[in-house]
Order: structure tokens, then C-alpha cells, then sequence
């Protein structure tokens, strides 16, 4: 069974940075595609960033780009997501997946997920 654990969520201020992490275990992310996913208020839950196989490519939404960046270390099977110049409306709950069903089908992903507040 896939299972993630995303941690480095927090309260930020404007402009501020994060840098997220995932744990991946039951699997070895360096044979899956792998995604950041958030709930923001206002909105579904939306893809941010996804990272392929070789981990040569990298893809964001236009509201992420320049600002984030999603890596990985096969090694430690762990994905992050560093998060630079934050901003109020990147406030939500980001999780790591290896597919999008979630995003299709608007259901949160059953890992715990982690919260980042952006605020002065």
C-alpha cells in the first residue's frame, strides 16, 4: 500500500519561504510520478507541481511558477516542495500523491496532508 507523510507545513508571513516534505513508503517514488496537490479556501483541490519518473521534468501551475520548486531524493524516497515568496492566497492543506484521482474526483487524499498559512 502507497502511503505518504508530508511534513514542513507552518505559518508563514508574506513573502516567506517553506520547504515541504514527503515520506513515501509501501513504494519507490523513483518509479512513480509524483505530485504536490493543496486545498485552497475558495477553491478545489487543485494540482501544484508534478515531477516525472527520471525526475528530469518538473511542471507547475502558472500561479506557482518561479516561486516553487519540487524535487526529490530517490534515496530517502522522499519528495519536496520549496515554497519561496509566499503569498496569502498559497494558504491551505498540501498533500503528495503518486496519481491525480484525487484531483478529478475533488477528494482529499487519505494522508494526513500538511498546513501552510501564509499571513502577516
Amino acid at each position: 500500500e502507497m502511503r505518504f507523510l508530508e511534513s514542513g507545513g507552518g505559518l508563514v508571513q508574506p513573502g516567506g519561504s517553506l520547504k515541504l516534505s514527503c515520506e513515501a513508503s509501501g513504494f519507490s517514488i523513483a518509479r512513480y510520478e509524483t505530485y504536490w496537490v493543496r486545498q485552497v479556501q475558495g477553491k478545489g483541490l487543485e494540482w501544484v507541481s508534478g515531477i516525472t519518473i527520471g525526475g528530469r521534468t518538473t511542471r507547475y501551475i502558472d500561479e506557482v511558477k518561479g516561486r516553487f520548486t519540487i524535487s526529490r531524493d530517490s534515496a530517502k524516497n522522499t519528495v519536496y516542495l520549496q515554497m519561496n515568496s509566499l503569498k496569502p492566497e498559497d494558504t491551505g492543506v498540501y498533500w503528495c500523491v503518486a496519481d491525480l484521482v484525487a484531483v478529478r474526483d475533488q477528494t482529499p487524499p487519505r494522508s494526513q496532508g500538511t498546513q501552510v498559512t501564509v499571513s502577516s
